[in-house]
């Protein structure tokens, strides 16, 4: 007959090392909700109180967001279109409102400029650029890849911020080419914008905050790796349910197969 006590440890030390299998998995960035989410996928029946005090005896604790800069100029003589979205942040399809907005990255190369375009429905990355510049050439790698893997659906609205590198009219005329709508925040309302603007204050605090790149392409690998391997595959999203944006689309596209 096994010692109670041992049994008890034993018990304990599995536990612990389940939960820093996710918290390490996840790079550091998941506090108790998901990490209790991967817990109940692979099979324990814990609360989630259990998992928050015992990560608070491990030392583990998720990386606590910092601010960054507007990267905003809409100090220019270019068309501006109304807000249509509107904050109406929950979408029905996959397709149907794309959000888009770059931040900065500093390197001691000098700073990164990150372009990214998110699905709202699924909050998955669907396309991004990385260069030197903000220049609209930027934004505009991003919009391509986005339009080369994805469908255009004849509802589907892409929106920003009213910046000078979205209000060009090469940008522009792309979206109207391919009958998509454009929508445009409100001059100094953030809020507007908040769940693209939301992934690029979680990539500087799980990614960016955590290392110091020494070069641009360095900086460049990772946040590739990370936009590709973790947020949009692995990370779990409250919003959907605890699942990632692949596999909340891989539910959708599962769901629409089985209803034809």
């Amino acid at each position: 007959m096994l010692n109670p006590n041992l049994e008890k440890q034993a018990i304990k030390d599995e536990l612990q090392h389940k939960i820093a299998q996710s918290f390490h998995e996840s790079g550091g960035t998941y506090g108790s909700p998901r990490v209790h989410d991967d817990l109940l996928d692979w099979g324990y029946s814990i609360s989630q109180k259990k998992v928050a005090n015992t990560m608070k005896e491990m030392g583990l604790c998720a990386t606590v967001p910092s601010k960054f800069m507007v990267t905003t100029d809409s100090n220019h003589d270019q068309q501006i279109y109304p807000n249509i979205l509107n904050r109406q942040f929950r979408v029905a399809q996959p397709n149907h409102v794309w959000v888009a907005d770059i931040t900065y990255i500093w390197t001691n190369e000098g700073w990164l400029y990150l372009s990214s375009i998110m699905d709202l429905y699924s909050r998955k990355i669907i396309g991004w650029a990385l260069d030197s510049h903000m220049r609209k050439e930027l934004p505009m790698q991003a919009l391509n890849i986005a339009l080369g893997s994805r469908k255009i659906t004849r509802e589907l609205i892409h929106h920003s911020d009213r910046g000078v590198q979205y209000s060009s009219h090469a940008y522009v005329d792309t979206l109207l080419s391919n009958k998509i709508q454009v929508s445009m925040s409100r001059k100094g309302d953030p809020y507007d914008n908040a769940c693209i603007e939301s992934f690029h204050a979680t990539i500087k605090k799980e990614l960016v905050y955590r290392r110091k790149f020494k070069t641009r392409e360095e900086a460049r690998k990772s946040i590739s790796s990370y936009i590709v391997s973790f947020y949009n595959e692995r990370r779990k999203h409250s919003t959907l349910g605890y699942l990632s944006p692949n596999k909340f689309e891989r539910k959708y596209n599962l769901f629409a197969l089985e209803n034809i």
